[in-house]
């Protein structure tokens, strides 16, 4: 027997009842490895092509996006890749030669890139099943996440981070974006990445800069989470500022480490909320990397958003002041500098596009909801404010420049 309407006018005659509701709720769940490597693209380490064939054994189509500003350092680096294509041809195809695209805050500035990552997925005909691997610095791995996120609905993202702060922070997230409206991240997208292969090697090359860059991420999430990760910081900080390689190997894989536990056990990977505990020191980095046209790399700009917040910290009373010491002085070892002119440009003119204080209210925006920050209570453990006082701020942003005026910066 069979139960059911048995016409469409059957059906159009039903009327729902009002009240009625439908609820829908289903788990999803991510996985992806951060591995750690040496010589990722030399022909006896096939871990790329095994990265490539663990969800079957068909060959795969894949879209090389690379930093143009990683070419200058490793000049070999095409040929390598080449090579290697041919050698695991059985695996992967190369679907054209790699599109190399600038590298920096460049990168994410210009939207035309990401029209052209388009053009040559839409042309070579990549599907979901097929990879962009995306090879450089922060900034590209955004904008080629942010690229491959928003085809077919989600191309599979390979990162192979070039630099400290992609290794250790950015490039082992779920967070894909660009820069629009003269803010940073305004565009982008949530999607975790197929896999994160550290190459070790790639970071012999960088300049002093950007060495030293990345290591600021280390030293946040040291302080709101993990007092003896910042004790290693501070006992190595000369060490770390004098390129040690071992240094930093230990650097990253603790700050990845880290990085990957609170996304896995925060509650909130997508940001649903109005809390980003990461984002430790961010609300002026952003602003300070826009106000100097992005001059600061962005690892400059946090040292000086930690020391501010770290200062502020301490002016309310929750942070004693020899953590405080310590900390500045720890930044200052790495080589970081604390204090730029444009913290002061306009300053007292709080809704001024160009006052460092609206960096507060765009990184409200940005998150939604009630303006949520993170302070330090002490070395190691980070406590949320939801107000803070703009006159102990101006007061904090006069310590760091007496901070930076005694060491004769």
């Amino acid at each position: 027997m069979t139960i059911g309407i048995k016409s469409a006018s059957d059906m159009r005659s039903r009327s729902v009842p009002c009240g009625k509701l439908l609820k829908q709720c289903f788990p999803v769940t991510f996985n992806y490895d951060v591995h750690f490597t040496n010589g990722l693209f030399e022909l006896d380490n096939p871990l790329f092509a095994q990265v490539l064939t663990i969800d079957g054994d068909s060959s795969k189509k894949v879209l090389t996006v690379i930093d143009a500003g990683l070419l200058q350092h490793q000049p070999t680096l095409l040929e390598k890749l080449a090579a290697y294509a041919q050698f695991y041809r059985d695996t992967f195809t190369l679907v054209q030669q790699p599109a190399i695209v600038p590298g920096g805050e460049t990168a994410k500035n210009d939207p035309k890139l990401i029209e052209q990552i388009h053009q040559i997925i839409d042309r070579s005909g990549l599907c979901r099943h097929s990879y962009v691997l995306a090879i450089g610095g922060g900034a590209v791995l955004d904008m080629a996440g942010y690229a491959a996120a928003t085809a077919h609905r989600g191309i599979r993202l390979i990162r192979v981070p070039t630099t400290v702060l992609a290794q250790n922070d950015s490039g082992v997230g779920v967070k894909n974006g660009i820069n629009a409206f003269g803010k940073k991240n305004f565009l982008g997208t949530f999607a975790p990445p197929y896999a994160v292969l550290n190459d070790i090697n790639f970071l012999t090359t960088l300049d002093d800069r950007d060495w030293r860059s990345g290591i600021a991420e280390a030293v946040k999430v040291a302080l709101i989470k993990d007092a003896d990760f910042f004790k290693f910081i501070t006992k190595y900080a000369t060490a770390l500022a004098q390129r040690d390689l071992q240094a930093m190997q230990e650097l990253i894989y603790c700050c990845a480490q880290l990085h990957l536990e609170h996304i896995a056990t925060s509650g909130d990977p997508f940001e649903k909320g109005s809390s980003r505990p990461l984002d430790f020191g961010h609300w002026a980095a952003h602003k300070l990397e826009q106000l100097t046209n992005y001059s600061l790399r962005h690892g400059e700009a946090v040292a000086i958003g930690i020391a501010l917040d770290s200062t502020y910290s301490y002016l309310i009373g929750l942070l004693t002041k020899s953590d405080w010491q310590q900390i500045l002085d720890t930044l200052q070892t790495l080589g970081f500098s604390l204090y730029v002119a444009e913290l002061v440009d306009k300053l007292h003119q709080p809704e001024h596009s160009d006052c460092i204080f609206r960096g507060l209210s765009e990184f409200r925006e940005h998150l939604g909801g009630e303006l949520t920050l993170m302070l330090l209570e002490k070395i190691g453990k980070g406590v949320e404010v939801h107000q803070v006082d703009l006159l102990v701020y101006e007061k904090a942003i006069a310590l760091l420049q007496q901070y930076h005026d005694k060491l004769g910066n």
